[in-house]
């Protein structure tokens, strides 16, 4: 589960790609969103005086670099996190290429926490989609259709059926439930070495 406009999701991102090539034959990932800043939650990002903070503490943590273009929106401060969108453009995205989720949710991550892009943007997605080669008209087409806030809606209500409720959560589904793996700051190799002993218990 993660949230496009989460930046612990941002820094948890390379963990994943990690975590999801070396286990590609064992492991089926799903990439699903939550609803960090919906209804009354959806603020211009001046307004989160955490920010700053937060994506220092993030970076010295994870490795991940902010980029110059999102450095500008914070100090803007004018851009409204919106969490809704995002899951909607990232369902257009998903729906052009369902076989390509991870890749579409690292491309809106450095799309906005490194190109400063707006993630309630048509164009925002035109771009990512010209970049990964897909079909760009029928994704910004997606993010305008009923189909995809609906996609959105039932990402957010799956993430709250599963009890999650803060981002990012890495959930392993196993015949006897389903248990959480690693944190935001796991490292690849510890998600694996989870993974292992849990697959290990089970035998």
């Amino acid at each position: 589960m993660f949230d496009a406009c989460c930046g612990w999701c941002y820094g948890f991102g390379p963990a994943v790609r990690g975590f999801a090539d070396a286990n590609a034959g064992r492991v089926r990932l799903d990439v699903v969103s939550g609803g960090l800043f919906t209804g009354a939650q959806v603020a211009p990002i001046g307004t989160m005086t955490y920010v700053p903070g937060a994506n220092a503490r993030i970076a010295a943590l994870t490795g991940v670099e902010f980029g110059p273009g999102y450095h500008g929106l914070v100090a803007d401060g004018r851009f409204k996190m919106d969490s809704t969108a995002a899951a909607t453009g990232f369902a257009a995205l998903r729906a052009a290429a369902p076989g390509r989720a991870l890749e579409s949710a690292e491309a809106m991550q450095r799309a906005f926490y490194f190109d400063g892009l707006s993630l309630s943007e048509a164009s925002t997605y035109r771009h990512i989609a010209e970049q990964q080669g897909m079909d760009a008209d029928a994704v910004v087409t997606g993010f305008a259709s009923p189909a995809a806030r609906t996609a959105a809606a039932q990402d957010f209500t799956r993430a709250a059926r599963l009890g999650v409720t803060s981002y990012p959560t890495l959930l392993l589904h196993t015949d006897t439930g389903v248990i959480r793996l690693g944190g935001p700051t796991s490292t690849a190799t510890q998600l694996t070495d989870a993974i292992d002993r849990h697959l290990a218990l089970s035998e």
